[in-house]
């Protein structure tokens, strides 16, 4: 004989016997049924999240305060902080200049190059240089980009494509070669800060059409070519069969040059472009600030920390991190308690130190 089955909807039918239920959580009942265990596990997992973030939030608070305390007219603050935070955009794209090579040759092809900031200063001299014998700017940028890009390649062909992959002996190596441009750079040039004139038009100013505010023409152009320099290597990395070859080149040596690609040559000519951007970052400061010695240390540190806060090997990740260094460095050394104005370069490694604390592989490095 059949039974008929049970017809009782699914909350009225009863418990199997030695099961224990949970109580229903009746309407408008509203306890916490995170235990104190998970929630000290979710403030371990996300506790460093919560600091940035609040770091971040007290520091944009600070920024806006300090800009708007005497309201939006022209004799407040506004046009202070316009114009520093086109002074940060246009830093930063000095920053993506330089250290987008340093981007190609370290983040990429994990080439440690100490000597990138020699590069940098060494364009900046030539570029100073020749206009100061005559020659056209465009041509001086131009061979200074050359310059910079032979004496990399020179570099990578001599001492560190015997080394690949031994980093300590490619740092020590390229420290040294470092010292000894630095040394000689000093001896030929001198110990003056130097400073390149803009060419034509670039040398005026456009107006912002806010608050009569006028802007250097040179610093827009500068902007305009770090986005160019980040649409070329973009698209050149990820869409061209040359930046197909780099990155399988990196990730695996031995099966690339099986398959017939001369890996040697693909890593020259990505190192040739790399020391080139860095000649032309020289060229770029020399006429943006000043170049003299020292600078090339400067740079050298300002690229490292791009490409840790951007992630390694992301040029979009280099573009965030150079954005983010020049606003810090412009906002802090503005928006500081007066008294301390003189530590706005700790505020640098305070940002490095939040977005690792936040993001240990970068903002968009591999392993996120």
């Amino acid at each position: 004989m059949i039974r008929p089955t049970s017809t009782l909807p699914a909350s009225k039918v009863p418990p199997a016997r030695g099961t224990k239920t949970l109580p229903r959580q009746q309407p408008g009942d509203y306890r916490l049924s995170m235990s104190p265990r998970s929630a000290a596990v979710f403030l371990r997992r996300r506790g460093n999240l919560i600091v940035g973030f609040g770091v971040l939030a007290f520091a944009v608070g600070w920024v806006l305060y300090k800009a708007f305390e005497a309201g939006f007219s022209s004799a407040g603050n506004v046009p202070i902080l316009l114009l520093t935070t086109l002074n940060g955009v246009s830093l930063a794209g000095l920053y993506f200049v330089t250290a987008s090579g340093f981007t190609l040759i370290f983040g990429l092809m994990r080439v440690v190059n100490m000597a990138h900031g020699a590069l940098y200063l060494l364009g900046g001299y030539i570029a100073w240089q020749l206009v100061s014998e005559g020659t056209n700017w465009w041509a001086a940028g131009a061979l200074a980009m050359l310059v910079a890009g032979a004496v990399g390649l020179a570099m990578e062909q001599l001492f560190l494509r015997w080394n690949f992959g031994q980093d300590t002996r490619q740092a020590l190596i390229t420290v040294a070669i470092s010292v000894i441009l630095a040394d000689q750079m000093l001896s030929h040039f001198g110990a003056v800060a130097e400073t390149i004139t803009a060419p034509g038009r670039l040398a005026g100013s456009i107006r912002l059409g806010v608050y009569g505010l006028q802007y250097p023409a040179f610093r827009v152009f500068v902007i305009g070519v770090a986005a160019l320099v980040w649409a070329v290597l973009g698209v050149g990395i990820k869409r061209t069969r040359f930046g197909m070859i780099v990155r399988a080149g990196v990730d695996d040596r031995a099966m690339a040059s099986a398959l017939g690609v001369n890996v040697q040559l693909v890593f020259a000519a990505a190192f040739l472009i790399g020391s080139g951007l860095a000649g032309l970052g020289g060229a770029f400061g020399a006429t943006m600030l000043e170049i003299a010695p020292g600078q090339d240390q400067i740079f050298l540190v300002s690229s490292l920390i791009v490409v840790i806060i951007g992630g390694m090997g992301s040029l979009g990740g280099a573009a965030l991190g150079a954005l983010l260094l020049g606003l810090v460095e412009q906002l802090s050394g503005v928006y500081l308690p007066a008294s301390y104005t003189n530590y706005s370069i700790l505020v640098t490694f305070v940002l490095l130190v939040v977005v690792l604390t936040v993001r240990p592989t970068g903002f968009f490095g591999k392993g996120q």
